[in-house]
């Protein structure tokens, strides 16, 4: 059956960029089609709408927050204070039982407080490993550390950092997104904000993420001990990132400098504190915005110069291009969905086939669904979140309980979508069919307790 699923997997799942493009082509056409009886100047309207959205510049400024968020965790991940973390985590493995439920349990934790951090953090923690196992000649499943590395995109939206719920804990934010899907009066009755204190830092929440934190690592210790493994090939990588140059002239030397970054990190992280203390209660501080400044003044602070910092940066932009490439086709299909009721058309249907108890289920089924083709959550909360928003004002449900089921559809199923495994797999260098059978059992584990969650 695994064999089956990664045949399937690499044979009819083409790239995420590609998916954007035909998912846009078929959002067009079925739009066209929907109405072209009725209305036979749509092809030129559907475009506009789709054009609309694309450029839409409060869903850009989310894009590039997004983007920040990946690029400075991966630049804190590559930190020496990181590394040295790093290095202590793999001297307890001892075996590839011991060795996954580490990684799992320490990428899971970090994911959620940030998912570009968790993402690469695991990562290297599972190539560390993996040069630590080969160094002693010691027998290692790689495979199964790889993948036990990336168990923190199963958490992930569920944390701070999870693109729906530190959204709607701005000021405003479900207004200006349901904005022409709402008529005015209903958009003057939702709230504000939904704080984290109703999401991410909710009895159920908390109670959930405990069950992942447990589950997984148990479950791929209980794996290890039982797998085949072999002794590794597998090259030390030093990282370059920490070195200064030999000789400074100049201006250089402000570069190579230690105590300037250090100052610029103290001094940004001293503002964050007084936003905390002064401006905001502890959770509200926690939004797009506050996180990336928190991220920059920590790069800052843990690097060892700008250039370091700099250097890191450049290793770290790559994974950014898909978010880059892909938001904006989804922000286009959104506003060609919102401009032509095709949102309001889906919310009637889910709210004609559900009720209190089935509608989060189906939100987090579907959701699971959408990420498969959709494999962002920013850009799945574009195009998923009004419907939702919308279906569940008419059905009665609070909406944070929505969202959370939202958010735990679309971080599930990133076990069965290799997508954002690509930092990862590049990072180890092993494949996706190397790494695919285990997140498959890490999917089963974390679906049953998602589930269980979002029926209660």
């Amino acid at each position: 059956m695994i064999d089956g699923y990664i045949k399937f997997v690499r044979r009819f799942l083409p790239s995420p960029f590609s998916i954007a493009l035909l998912l846009t082509a078929l959002s067009l056409v079925g739009v066209v089609a929907l109405n072209f009886s009725s209305d036979k100047a749509i092809v030129g309207k559907a475009f506009n709408w789709w054009a609309h959205g694309l450029w839409t510049p409060s869903l850009l400024v989310f894009a590039m927050q997004m983007m920040l968020m990946l690029v400075l965790g991966h630049v804190l991940a590559l930190t020496p204070a990181v590394s040295k973390f790093i290095h202590l985590l793999v001297s307890k493995a001892h075996n590839t039982a011991s060795a996954a439920a580490i990684v799992s349990f320490f990428a899971l934790s970090v994911g959620l407080f940030n998912w570009g951090l968790g993402l690469i953090f695991g990562a290297i923690l599972a190539r560390k490993v993996g040069e630590s196992f080969s160094e002693r000649n010691k027998a290692l499943n790689y495979a199964l550390i790889g993948a036990a590395g990336y168990a923190a995109l199963m958490i992930w939206h569920g944390g701070i950092s999870g693109s729906a719920l530190i959204k709607v804990a701005e000021p405003g934010n479900l207004q200006q997104l349901l904005t022409g899907v709402l008529a005015e009066a209903e958009l003057k009755n939702l709230p504000e904000r939904i704080g984290l204190e109703q999401t991410v830092f909710s009895l159920k929440n908390i109670l959930t993420s405990i069950a992942i934190l447990i589950a997984v690592p148990t479950s791929l210790f209980l794996i290890g001990s039982k797998i085949k493994e072999e002794i590794l090939d597998l090259k030390f990588e030093q990282s370059n990132f920490t070195s200064s140059r030999i000789e400074s002239f100049g201006a250089e030397r402000f570069d190579n400098s230690q105590l300037a970054g250090k100052i610029g990190g103290g001094i940004i992280l001293s503002y964050c504190l007084y936003l905390i203390i002064f401006q905001n209660d502890f959770l509200s501080f926690f939004n797009p915005n506050n996180i990336n400044l928190t991220l920059l003044g920590l790069s800052l602070l843990l690097h060892k110069n700008i250039s370091s910092l700099l250097q890191a940066t450049d290793n770290a932009i790559s994974g950014a291009s898909g978010i880059l490439l892909q938001f904006p086709l989804y922000f286009g299909i959104m506003g060609l969905f919102r401009d032509s009721g095709m949102i309001e058309n889906f919310s009637n249907y889910f709210v004609s086939i559900s009720n209190e108890t089935t509608f989060p289920i189906f939100t987090f089924l579907s959701a699971g669904i959408v990420n498969i083709f959709v494999p962002s959550g920013g850009g799945q909360w574009v195009i998923q979140g009004p419907v939702i928003v919308k279906a569940s004002l008419e059905l009665g449900i609070p909406l944070h309980k929505s969202i959370l089921a939202l958010a735990y559809g679309d971080q599930i199923t990133n076990m069965l979508q290799p997508f954002w495994a690509l930092p990862l797999l590049g990072i180890t260098k092993l494949s996706a069919k190397d790494i695919l059978p285990y997140t498959l059992i890490m999917f089963l584990v974390g679906f049953c307790i998602f589930i269980i969650s979002v029926a209660i």
